[in-house]
């Protein structure tokens, strides 16, 4: 996703999403709402949840409860799941508190001075594309599962996770020739930590304890967490 701005900004922002720019899990908060929307009970979406946080706390971590994720999507529609995280959207904006405050006032900030805005996430187009349209988001950059036929087939072409989110900084960078010393980027969780080393001005959001180290040592800029809002 792109805008005419992306091509004339001189420095970029980058931003995780999940629990830095809105107060929730995207891709868990989605499941539940697209079990509802597929008709399953509310148990059979806190069996998978269950599961998906298994499989992070074992030796595979994040990144193999991620790919876990989209085989729950081997089959669906591209365009029915992305229907359904339209509406889960609309619905968290309704019921209200989906972004966290200091967050997105950052982010208006960085747009107000001319900064490409780029949103970084191990989540998909479902949820990305509806957080991004809203805050004007000049790239946004999740997990691609691999689509055949218009359908998921369950499995992935580029995971957005730790490394993997670091690298499409790096090449946003390059693409765009911006000297990383002059770009922010705001992450929550200690497997941002490859993102944020990225940029010349790191910002940590919230009380993880390896991201405050770091901020420590290298006078990092701190927001406050978001109020985390549960899944479901």
């Amino acid at each position: 996703m792109t805008s005419g701005q992306a091509t004339t900004a001189r420095s970029a922002a980058f931003f995780d999403v999940d629990e830095t720019l809105i107060t929730r899990k995207s891709m868990l908060s989605f499941l539940r709402d697209y079990y509802r929307w597929l008709g399953r009970p509310d148990s059979a979406a806190d069996d998978t949840v269950a599961s998906l946080r298994d499989i992070a706390a074992g030796p595979g971590g994040r990144a193999a409860s991620n790919r876990a994720y989209y085989r729950l999507f081997a089959g669906h529609r591209v365009a029915e799941v992305a229907a359904a995280g339209q509406q889960w959207f609309d619905d968290g904006m309704t019921a209200g508190g989906l972004f966290h405050p200091a967050a997105l006032l950052a982010l208006r900030e960085h747009q107000q001075r001319g900064d490409l805005v780029v949103l970084v996430s191990g989540s998909f187009s479902a949820c990305l594309d509806p957080i991004a349209r809203y805050v004007s988001a000049d790239i946004a950059l999740g997990t691609v599962p691999e689509v055949s036929g218009g359908s998921y087939t369950g499995e992935v072409r580029d995971v957005r996770i730790g490394a993997g989110k670091a690298e499409a900084v790096a090449e946003v960078l390059r693409e765009r020739e911006l000297c990383p010393e002059d770009c922010h980027a705001y992450g929550d969780h200690a497997s941002d930590l490859a993102l944020l080393r990225q940029v010349g001005h790191p910002v940590v959001v919230g009380d993880d304890p390896v991201l405050l180290e770091h901020a420590h040592r290298g006078r990092w800029r701190r927001l406050p967490p978001a109020v985390t809002v549960p899944a479901g």
